[in-house]
């Protein structure tokens, strides 16, 4: 399955550990997502959030990570933002490091992309409302064929959840479970 790629996103110990107790059902579901993909031959390719020491590249205006700007926190090697163990990638997996909210913006994703063949998206990752809108928009805005799966994302806060899966990404992907889309491949 060259034309289609599997993108697990922000899916890192420090993301995941503000979901709490409610963290094991989502990484069940993207783990199967990635076995599933895997076993197909599809490309999984993972994406996490981190910066240089110094975080030079955060600008003060940016209201999402200005606050981390002259500090060591989320570094390239800090704990927090290594991909969660739960998920952990795969051998021949691809990880890619991106500066802002959306996979695309400060990362080489889309290279990866081109490289690998992918014109479809399959998209897992928390924060619903962060990573999985910004990526979404962008991506469809690129002309990726897109799917989500529901219970492969997760934000802080059901209600803006409900109406993204419900309401907004539906105009832009299919919208489907990890059992379900496994099922199809």
């Amino acid at each position: 399955m060259p034309d289609l790629a599997l993108l697990i996103m922000d899916v890192q110990n420090g993301v995941v550990e503000l979901l709490g107790d409610g963290a094991e059902p989502l990484l069940d579901a993207i783990s199967g997502a990635a076995t599933a993909a895997r076993q197909a031959g599809m490309p999984v390719i993972y994406v996490r959030v981190a910066f240089r020491p110094g975080g030079h590249e955060i600008n003060p205006r940016n209201r999402v990570f200005a606050a981390l700007a002259g500090t060591t926190a989320m570094g390239l090697d800090d704990p927090a933002t290594q991909i969660h163990p739960a998920v952990a990638p795969g051998p021949d997996d691809a990880v890619v490091v991106k500066k802002r909210v959306s996979a695309f913006t400060g990362s080489d994703l889309e290279v990866v992309l081109r490289s690998c063949g992918a014109t479809s998206l399959v998209l897992a990752g928390i924060a619903t409302s962060g990573v999985v809108l910004s990526t979404v928009r962008q991506a469809a805005d690129l002309d990726f064929d897109l799917t989500v799966l529901r219970d492969g994302c997760a934000d802080r806060d059901p209600e803006v959840d409900a109406v993204l899966m419900e309401k907004v990404f539906p105009r832009q992907a299919t919208v489907t479970t990890a059992a379900e889309w496994a099922a199809r491949l």
